[in-house]
């Protein structure tokens, strides 16, 4: 991994020396546009509409436009915030970890103590661990000041980056103020069927389909020299999907039973006795 970023975690006078790491990153297959005529590339350019000239990122700026004019802000003007200059995370607060909303968790990344001594830093990550809280801490990446959550996962300490309240859009929906009414069965059916599909979460059971059957497809048409027809590799779904649930009632119970057939199915195949090994007879 390639450190990102370098400063120290502060709160109170304690200094955390650490290095910044992406803790994320993408697995998708790389696709480019092409030219569907020739397959030659397509590529996008940055022109200037004054000049029309081709500019390089180099020669970029950034400017805010209001009625009246343009104001061009320089990396160099951007640089000389104070914000920006800033090498530290600081801690505002530590709050308990359930008031953290998962809705406003955003980029996560990994941090390293970078010190002599990691003292401090295992402090710090035992402290949090031992109180059950998360750190609140406020910093600046990348010409943007950002609100982090700071917590533990395993021996690290994450910092994942938080949207600000304003960026959050309210949930308005008329259809959710309608007075829907559940009864006592259709509350227990729907419980049994949360409980028949319970269990521990495994992130490595899940993997990305449309990847994987993408790289599928790519590798049969390099196969195939290009002429290729995609339903020779990908078997096509006979079943149609679809159609709204009308009785709830009726597709609870559908639900509860399949999930139990399924249940008694894998019971039964656990429980059923090996075959035993066949013994060696002598020469």
């Amino acid at each position: 991994m390639r450190t990102i970023w370098k400063g120290a975690l502060t709160f109170g006078l304690v200094n955390v020396p650490v290095k910044v790491y992406s803790a994320t990153e993408d697995h998708d297959v790389p696709l480019h546009q092409v030219h569907e005529k020739d397959g030659g590339r397509i590529r996008y350019q940055r022109t200037c509409e004054v000049c029309g000239e081709t500019v390089a990122y180099a020669d970029i700026d950034r400017a805010y436009v209001d009625d009246a004019q343009t104001i061009v802000l320089t990396k160099e003007d951007l640089a000389s915030l104070p914000a920006e200059k800033s090498r530290e995370i600081d801690v505002v607060e530590f709050v308990p970890t359930e008031q953290v909303d998962l809705l406003t968790l955003d980029k996560a990344y990994y941090l390293e103590p970078d010190s002599k001594s990691p003292k401090a830093y295992v402090l710090l990550r035992r402290t949090l661990e031992q109180t059950d809280r998360t750190a609140i801490v406020r910093f600046t990446l990348r010409q943007k000041t950002r609100l982090a959550a700071l917590r533990v996962r395993g021996d690290v300490l994450v910092l994942q980056t938080l949207l600000w309240a304003d960026e959050v859009r309210e949930a308005a929906f008329p259809s959710l103020d309608e007075d829907v009414k559940i009864s006592k069965k259709e509350l227990e059916l729907s419980a049994s069927l949360v409980e028949s599909y319970s269990g521990d979460f495994d992130p490595d059971a899940f993997v990305d389909e449309y990847q994987k059957e993408l790289r599928t497809l790519i590798d049969a048409k390099i196969e195939a020299g290009e002429g290729f027809d995609v339903s020779a590799t990908f078997a096509e779904d006979e079943e149609e999907k679809g159609g709204e649930v009308i009785d709830l009632m009726e597709a609870l119970r559908a639900s509860v039973a399949r999930s139990k057939e399924k249940k008694n199915a894998s019971s039964k195949a656990e429980d059923a006795p090996k075959s035993a090994p066949k013994k060696k007879t002598g020469s």
